[in-house]
């Protein structure tokens, strides 16, 4: 795995796609707005960091997000807004080098299709800035901009309710980024290594 595709999907997929329906339990039913706020942390390890065999890096991230979804349309399909940061520090596990990145995102489903078959496809405007800065704490990557991807979700038999709701797959970019976009790769690995 490449870490601008772990990074790029930061919000959407890895922190709010599954938190964000666990959030609405409950309320998704009433037809109402529904809003909350969540901050999550954790580590992981990347095996062969950005495709260079042997590079191990541990990923210390925090997230902090406001997520509010609202009945939308003749369906009353939950249409979801989420701002969110990730703070994380990259460790290089040889060498103990470290570099940190800061992002802030806005997303916001643009339109949600029931597709009939039990599933959803949401349509999502990813909008935001992120900076990657070397261990001096200068900024040695950066990228701002917006992109608009698809998922498909599973609806859990319940299209109004996203308490049940489960992301299936990425269905790929429908516009690129807009913004400047670094290769964080590219500025990554000689500043680890």
């Amino acid at each position: 795995m490449r870490y601008p595709q772990h990074w790029r999907r930061l919000v959407a997929v890895l922190a709010l796609g599954g938190v964000a329906s666990g959030v609405f339990a409950g309320a998704a039913s009433a037809g109402k707005v529904s809003r909350d706020a969540f901050h999550d942390e954790g580590a992981f390890v990347l095996r062969n960091f950005c495709d260079v065999p042997g590079l191990d890096v541990r990923v210390s991230f925090t997230i902090d997000a406001r997520v509010q979804f609202v009945p939308r349309g003749r369906d009353q399909l939950a249409y979801f807004l989420q701002h969110g940061t990730r703070a994380e520090t990259l460790t290089n596990l040889a060498n103990g080098t470290s570099l940190t990145s800061f992002t802030r995102v806005t997303e916001k489903d643009l339109r949600v299709t029931d597709n009939g078959d039990g599933t959803l496809t949401v349509l999502i405007l990813a909008t935001g800035n992120g900076t990657l800065y070397g261990a001096d704490g200068k900024a040695i990557a950066r990228n701002p901009g917006q992109v608009r991807f698809r998922l498909l979700v599973d609806h859990g038999g319940t299209p109004t309710d996203p308490s049940d709701d489960e992301i299936i797959a990425f269905l790929g970019n429908v516009k690129e980024s807009t913004g400047r976009s670094d290769d964080y790769c590219e500025a990554a690995v000689p500043a680890l290594t």
